[in-house]
């Protein structure tokens, strides 16, 4: 049996993920911060922020998927704000490596998520692939830094794999659900300026995408994680309309109105470029959902 260790595993990607490998009869272990032992799971407790991670939770050979990371939504992006963010992403690794490499462990392979974030915030019609450098705003400083701490791993001989995540898609727990929350009172809210894209996945793929990678050895490097329906937003809150059968009638909330409710962060909604999952793809993975339509129906 293949012994997989998964940090972040009791959230949204990471237990829907650990479910599939169980399934697939992979032997899954977790890393927390409660470090229960008695959970569904196997768990071993680690404390990234103060360097503490129990040393009995790796082994030779383990593969790792490291999910573990403060979400960017939550909260204002105040200068402490950003630091736990990009800290959050960056020492965790760091300690995975000490606690493998550091004490004569290796691993199979190293597995991390990632943005598509990496390439900035902005809109346009450009679509970004793996080749192209990372942006110089907040969110691509994050992710160039969060992948940059799995880099020791491939130095050391270790197969690294970096998934570039789009917005996840699910039918509860996902951001889909807090951008379709008002149509539960006939609404359909529609963010400015409307035409920024918005890169997507269904989360059954994104789990499938992480399988690949534990057991296609031809993988390495980065890998955008996204569907290649390319929509906007307005295209996105459209399809959301007609299948819940809702009329669109307000105008976009401003952009100047989410910046001061939400500040930096509002990129996050007002901001998108497309993104290529040609690598992906030309790899042999097939999208379950692979358009807008199909992905909402699953979910909604």
């Amino acid at each position: 049996m293949h012994r997989v260790v998964i940090t972040g595993g009791t959230g949204l990607i990471g237990s829907r993920l650990s479910t599939l490998l169980a399934a697939d009869g992979w032997q899954v272990v977790h890393l927390t911060r409660g470090g229960k032992k008695k959970e569904k799971y196997e768990s071993f407790r680690w404390d990234p922020g103060n360097g503490y991670c129990d040393g009995d939770a790796f082994r030779e050979g383990d593969a790792i998927i490291h999910l573990a990371a403060s979400n960017i939504g939550q909260g204002r992006w105040s200068e402490s704000r950003k630091k736990e963010i990009i800290s959050s992403r960056t020492l965790s690794g760091e300690l995975i490596f000490r606690m493998t490499i550091g004490s004569g462990i290796t691993p199979s392979v190293f597995i991390t998520a990632s943005g598509v974030n990496y390439y900035g915030s902005e809109n346009s019609e450009r679509t970004f692939t793996e080749s192209d450098p990372p942006a110089e705003d907040f969110l691509g400083k994050t992710c160039r830094l969060w992948e940059a701490s799995a880099d020791p791993f491939s130095e050391a001989g270790v197969r690294v794999v970096k998934l570039r995540t789009a917005v996840v898609m699910a039918s509860s727990g996902s951001a889909l659900n807090r951008m379709t929350a008002p149509a539960m009172a006939g609404l359909i809210v529609r963010l400015s300026p409307g035409n920024q894209y918005f890169p997507w996945i269904h989360i059954d793929d994104l789990c499938s995408i992480y399988h690949k990678a534990l057991t296609d050895h031809t993988m390495s490097g980065p890998y955008n994680a996204a569907a290649p329906h390319h929509v906007t937003h307005d295209q996105l809150m459209g399809e959301v309309a007609r299948q819940k059968r809702l009329p669109v009638f307000l105008p976009h909330v401003p952009a100047w109105l989410l910046n001061v409710v939400l500040g930096e962060m509002s990129v996050v909604l007002t901001r998108g470029s497309r993104i290529s999952s040609d690598r992906i793809s030309s790899a042999g993975f097939r999208f379950r959902y692979p358009d807008i339509s199909s992905a909402l129906r699953a979910c909604l």
